[in-house]
């Protein structure tokens, strides 16, 4: 959910009802319940959040649009990233000069680029940061956690 405020990431899990709410202005980043979502907001699906980068016009949030299956692993699905936006924090660009403008223009294009190649994958249940062998080598309580928490 996008307001000019703030990004709200709703995950779509049955019974879940924490909504990551990412504040345009100070960046922070907090958990909030669904009630807290504005009815004005523009709702649209995402996969999943690749992460932030800062250019000259400020800070912009890349999310996943689009994805593939490309396999499994023990039942886990495993999807490709095929497709990405790139959402500005800030609402304008008037605080920017002509060259900024362009640089900022130019680094949007290089970025698009590099996500328009092949190499993003990810899977919501397991985890694809470590290997095989050391998963087999961690303990109980490391394969417990959740993935956000490793």
């Amino acid at each position: 959910h996008i307001t000019p405020e703030k990004f709200y990431v709703e995950a779509c899990d049955d019974g879940a009802d924490d909504v990551l709410a990412i504040d345009r202005v100070s960046t922070e980043v907090t958990l909030t319940v669904k009630k807290d979502v504005p009815p004005s907001a523009v709702t649209r699906p995402i996969y999943g959040i690749l992460g932030t980068i800062r250019l000259v016009a400020g800070t912009y949030l890349i999310v996943i649009t689009k994805k593939k299956k490309v396999g499994e692993i023990f039942s886990h699905a495993i999807w490709k990233a095929t497709d990405f936006d790139i959402l500005s924090y800030k609402k304008t660009m008037l605080h920017l000069t002509d060259i900024q403008l362009q640089d900022n223009k130019v680094f949007l294009s290089m970025l698009s680029h590099v996500l328009s190649m092949d190499g993003f994958y990810f899977s919501t249940t397991y985890d694809l940061t470590h290997t095989l062998q050391r998963l087999a080598n961690t303990s109980p309580e490391f394969q417990e956690m959740s993935l956000l928490e490793r």
